[in-house]
């Protein structure tokens, strides 16, 4: 199908689902199914974004701006994602039980106010790969209408580019946990740590990141075209004061730069095909 079609297919799938909950996070998949499912379904339709100490307050803000400009009705809930020994203990199955959780307490929700169905925003490219909190998503029943409507990431954001939507080129990025390596605790001090960490070398100007939280030590990853300006004395300067400043004490500079699900590497082929 050419993207006109795939666009009508999406729609004529959420207009099945009927009235619908939609999981948000402010990500390009997520905030243009919000919008897609407002244009289809009007009033019958609430996204709804998960607060938790995981969520950066920046991320949190800017989704809540999202949805305000595009009058997508929202309703903010409360996750405990934190308080769940299986999630905090930080093992490859993590985000299961993060999903776990989020659609636990959507489902309540859901059978609360006589919503139809809940949906999120995996594309196709997501299915190949590692993320256990599809399973989740699966036994909960949830729909996946963007891969129904065979929808890949690129597709995705050229259509919210087509409906000028200012997320269409927003970078991806996951919860404040995946920067913490596998088998060290998520603590919310850990999570402090690391969103601090973000909030400044944005404010350094850098717009491609990730920090990553070794416990004393922290792998602060920059894109490749930006990598020249990490690596100015006057940067490194920079680096160290703030990373000491949050309580590390060794701080690295990854010069294979950032990539996305870095710290997938270290886990074991077996615990990859188990979690997914």
């Amino acid at each position: 199908m050419d993207l006109e079609a795939k666009r009508a297919a999406l729609d004529a799938r959420l207009r099945q689902l009927g009235k619908l909950l939609v999981a948000y996070s402010g990500g390009v998949d997520s905030a243009f199914l919000a919008f897609a499912a407002h244009q289809a379904l009007g009033e019958q339709m609430l996204a709804v974004i998960a607060d938790s100490p995981s969520l950066a307050r920046a991320q949190l803000a800017d989704a809540i701006a999202f949805a305000e400009e595009q009058r997508i009705p929202l309703e903010v809930i409360a996750t405990q994602e934190l308080e769940r020994a299986d999630y905090a203990r930080n093992d490859a199955a993590r985000c299961f039980h993060c999903k776990d959780e989020l659609f636990t307490v959507m489902e309540r929700l859901r059978a609360e106010r006589g919503f139809d169905a809940v949906a999120y925003g995996v594309n196709l490219d997501d299915l190949g790969d590692f993320r256990p909190g599809q399973q989740a998503a699966r036994q909960h029943g949830v729909a996946t209408p963007l891969v129904d409507a065979a929808l890949s990431k690129a597709e995705v954001r050229e259509l919210a580019r087509l409906a000028g939507l200012r997320v269409w080129e927003k970078p991806a990025s996951a919860c404040l946990s995946s920067r913490i390596e596998y088998g060290r605790p998520v603590t919310r001090e850990a999570l402090s740590q690391v969103e601090q960490g973000e909030n400044a070398l944005r404010a350094l100007g850098f717009l491609q990141f990730r920090v990553r939280h070794h416990g004393e030590l922290v792998r602060i990853e920059i894109a490749r075209d930006e990598m020249l300006r990490a690596l100015t004395p006057d940067m490194t300067v920079q680096f160290t004061r703030v990373f000491k400043s949050l309580g590390f004490t060794y701080i690295t500079l990854d010069l294979e730069g950032y990539r996305s699900g870095s710290m997938n590497a270290v886990l074991p082929a077996a615990a990859l095909r188990k979690a997914k």
